[in-house]
């Protein structure tokens, strides 16, 4: 399982214009194939009268689901493009679409794999990237007398909290990177005189 993964930012879209040919690029993040093709055909949708929509997407962190589409343009000049640029700059749970309106001049084969796969550079560029950590769920349950203390300190330890609960007893969820799971048992223990309750689960990705 990869330890890390880039992903896109946020949803966006970036234009450029070569020899009069629009290509506007459309970024988004994808957790599923599913997500993916909605993007697309939602795109497809606002853009009825493009010349093309092609798009690429990646899955998975370790880049497991590949797609590319040329939707209509010569083999290999739009759709492989744009994947490898994703590929390239390591991003992943990412869809691009670029919807073309030709603009009268042809630009060959090496023009189009430029243009679509630098449109996609570009966006990226743009609307930026996310570094994903893997991490190991952990649950700690403490007594309300030492839980104010012990999430200060885990903030300011520079641990990961996630969320904070407060019932009967208060317990604040955390990810940490495996390694440091029987570390973290033992600066636990020392800080809530062992009184506090530990229970590891399982895995999951967040922002570094």
């Amino acid at each position: 399982m990869q330890e890390r993964y880039r992903t896109v930012a946020r949803e966006g879209v970036h234009e450029i214009e070569i020899n009069r040919s629009r290509f506007l690029c459309t970024l988004a993040p994808a957790a599923t194939e599913q997500e993916a093709q909605d993007v697309i055909q939602r795109v497809r949708k606002e853009h009825p009268t493009a010349t093309h929509n092609c798009f690429a997407y990646v899955i998975g962190a370790d880049g497991g689901v590949r797609k590319a589409s040329d939707d209509g343009e010569p083999g290999g000049t739009a759709g492989v493009p744009m994947l490898q640029m994703l590929l390239r700059r390591e991003v992943r749970y990412a869809v691009a679409v670029v919807t073309r309106y030709y603009g009268g001049v042809k630009l060959g084969a090496g023009g189009l794999i430029r243009a679509y796969g630098g449109a996609v550079g570009e966006a990226l560029d743009r609307l930026g990237t996310v570094t994903r950590q893997r991490f190991r769920l952990v649950t700690v349950t403490v007594d309300h007398q030492r839980a104010g203390k012990l999430e200060n300190d885990l903030r300011a330890t520079g641990r990961a909290v996630r969320e904070v609960r407060y019932v009967e007893a208060v317990t604040i969820e955390l990810g940490l990177p495996e390694a440091d799971v029987d570390a973290f048992r033992d600066w636990l223990a020392d800080a809530t005189a062992g009184t506090a309750a530990v229970e590891v689960g399982g895995e999951a990705y967040q922002d570094t």
